[in-house]
């Protein structure tokens, strides 16, 4: 009869988590709309009625008031103070729609992770002005390097066809202080700017416009001359200079709120101002002066690497340092997080502190790229977080690249982050359920760079699962270790860029393909052989570690005080140095390897034991994803093991688990990907 009672009990559960199955489409956005709240607002506009509505759906407790005060009484327009109490009535103030909004969504925020416990006094204004994403969406629907289905955007069904998910694409953004959006990709097609092509981005735009978000487009440098049959795109060329002003204007008739222009020029074979002699300055120049008049800025990324016989990591420093100070006002330069290219961990790129004269931006990649794309579990809170607290020295101790950035250090009065979407068309988003914690933690990162990895999760989680402790604890402890653990199966110690060469999901240390740049290869990264492993960028090498200040140059410089998870970015490493912990640097790169293999594992059971606290759909599509990942974490661990074993010609750690792969067999597999 026990066990009849205990088969029930569990069929009456598993009904009940079937009868609640969620496909991950309402993302963070969960909560019940039933409510009855009674709101008012003492002025009236788009924003401020979606603050109302989001309240009376939503909102459990007292009467809320929303009040528009004056510009002087708060420091930022997205600025708001919440006051009261959560039971008797709660006020919120700002000085414009969108500090409403973004308060409305704060107090919800509280409500719905359990912050609320009385008296309510909360005072917020954004860490950046502008907080924006970045999607390499193309014309065509496909997305470079997006794992998530194709594009949101259906320009061919535009501006007649209008898809609900735009709205609810501009209504998560806006929970999360998000203000911008780029929709095409920095390998831009001219097309975007042809009147067809506005007139649908004016749709796009008149969509967000009430939540607060402003779009951008990406250009290609070399418009006036495809579109226009103009001789030249040189950018000091006064035919040139009027093209794009008379595209401004166009433009802002049909957008009067538009962004500006995002540009990558001059990089993996786009075109750009040095095509005709000038500088990275004088291109972005003209199109700031074109913009001006209207308010519009520029974004102009450093991400720059021409072929050169020096060191890859040092040519934005050496492209972009030498044009502090001649940047028009209403142009802030885009910077990625390290001097390479979204590796899994990197050290942050010498620009930041290095340009005083000159705003600079944060770009972070959201998409992983690098990290296993929507198979593999990984926060990324956590990398950003070591990102913008790293320590630039610029203006002495304290200078972090947060404080570089967000107007502290240097009184910007154009402060922006930017981060590279992972959003496509699948119903859940973002490919992997767990990738959506990495929109949401930029859009929180971004409005407030103070939170910590752990408030970020332990809100995402409440908020896309359940307040349960029993889930909330584990599960937030497998997100804050996952970056670190993926840094160990794929590229421990500071190794960096051993991707295959036809995408970058696997490895291949062993890379080489007959004519290619040789920083295009791992090989040109790891430089093993040997005595050792590792790019020297001391002082007796490339050099690289002088771009930074001092006294970090000198850390850096010392294999004995350079942070042993950046060792092998800035020294070759003999096979038998000591470690800190006494073991050789061999053994300890077989250790780090082995060690994020049992970790994936560990992810594996502290998932499993969730099954009776998430809905089935997506506790099953997690578990499946892990099945993946602990699967490519072995595969990394074999391939870089072996390979590196060639020339180190030392055993693998007995204590550890032994490889299940041949070397020769891992060197034949070629994945063909999308």
């Amino acid at each position: 009869m026990k066990l009849i009672k205990l088969a029930l009990v569990t069929l009456s559960i598993s009904f009940a988590l079937l009868s609640r199955a969620e496909d991950g489409s309402r993302l963070w956005l969960r909560a019940d709309a039933d409510a009855q709240a009674q709101v008012s607002a003492n002025k009236k506009g788009e924003s401020i009625a979606i603050a109302v509505q989001e309240l009376q759906t939503q909102w459990k407790g007292a009467p809320v008031q929303l009040n528009m005060v004056g510009k002087t009484r708060l420091p930022n327009p997205d600025a708001f103070t919440i006051t009261g109490d959560s039971r008797n009535g709660v006020n919120i103030s700002a000085s414009s729609e969108k500090g409403l909004l973004y308060g409305a969504y704060h107090l919800l925020r509280m409500q719905e992770t359990g912050q609320l416990n009385g008296e309510l006094n909360i005072a917020e204004s954004p860490s950046y002005n502008l907080r924006i994403l970045n999607h390499w969406d193309n014309l065509d629907g496909s997305i470079e390097r997006g794992y998530a289905g194709q594009s949101l955007w259906r320009w061919e069904q535009l501006p007649e066809t209008v898809s609900p998910r735009y709205r609810e694409y501009a209504r998560a953004n806006a929970s999360i202080g998000i203000n911008g959006t780029v929709l095409n990709n920095v390998n831009a097609s001219p097309q975007i700017l042809k009147t067809e092509m506005l007139e649908k981005v004016k749709v796009l735009a008149g969509i967000f416009r009430p939540y607060g978000i402003k779009v951008y487009l990406s250009v290609n440098f070399s418009s006036p001359v495809i579109l226009d049959g103009l001789k030249t795109a040189d950018p000091l060329d006064k035919t040139v200079q009027q093209w794009w002003k008379n595209k401004a204007a166009e433009i802002y008739r049909l957008i009067p709120d538009f962004g500006g222009f995002l540009v990558k020029a001059n990089s993996e074979g786009q075109p750009g101002p040095q095509d005709f002699g000038r500088t990275h300055a004088e291109g972005a120049n003209t199109l700031a002066d074109a913009l001006k008049p209207y308010g519009g800025i520029v974004m102009w990324r450093a991400f720059v690497y021409n072929p050169s016989g020096d060191d890859r990591a040092k040519q934005a420093y050496l492209e972009f340092t030498p044009l502090d100070g001649q940047f028009r006002d209403n142009v802030i330069v885009q910077v990625k997080n390290g001097p390479i290219d979204f590796q899994p961990r990197e050290p942050f790129n010498a620009l930041f502190g290095a340009m005083k004269k000159t705003p600079l931006m944060p770009e972070l990649q959201v998409t992983q790229e690098y990290l296993g794309f929507s198979n593999h579990l990984v926060f990324l809170a956590s990398m950003w977080k070591e990102f913008l607290n790293s320590d630039t020295y610029c203006k002495g101790e304290g200078s972090t690249v947060a404080k570089v950035t967000d107007g502290t250090v240097f009184p910007n009065k154009l402060t922006a982050i930017a981060g590279v979407a992972n959003t496509g068309d699948n119903t859940n988003w973002c490919g992997h359920h767990f990738a959506q914690a990495n929109w949401y933690a930029f859009g929180r990162l971004a409005w407030k760079h103070q939170l910590t990895p752990a408030e970020i999760a332990d809100e995402w989680l409440r908020l896309t699962f359940s307040s349960d402790i029993a889930l909330v604890n584990p599960v937030k402890e497998m997100m804050l270790s996952s970056w670190e653990t993926t840094v160990s199966y794929m590229m421990p110690l500071g190794l960096h860029h051993i991707f295959a060469w036809s995408h970058h999901y696997g490895p291949e240390p062993w890379c080489a393909i007959p004519g290619a740049r040789p920083d295009w290869l791992p090989s040109y990264y790891h430089q093993a052989d040997n005595t050792g492993l590792g790019f020297n960028r001391t002082t007796t090498g490339s050099n690289a570690v002088s771009q930074y200040e001092s006294p970090l140059r000198e850390i850096l410089n010392n294999p004995n005080t350079c942070p042993e998870n950046l060792l092998v970015w800035f020294h070759h490493i003999p096979w038998n140095h000591t470690m800190k912990n006494g073991r050789s640097f061999w053994e300890e790169l077989c250790y780090r390897y082995d060690a994020g293999v049992q970790q994936v594992r560990a992810f594996q059971k502290i998932w499993d034991r969730q099954e009776n606290r998430v809905d089935a759909e997506r506790f099953c599509h997690v578990q499946s994803r892990l099945k993946i990942q602990s699967k490519d974490a072995v595969w990394w661990k074999d391939a870089c093991l072996l390979y590196f074993q060639t020339f180190s010609k030392r055993p693998v750690p007995y204590d550890i688990e032994r490889p299940v792969n041949e070397l020769e067999e891992l060197k034949m597999i070629k994945l063909h990907l999308k």
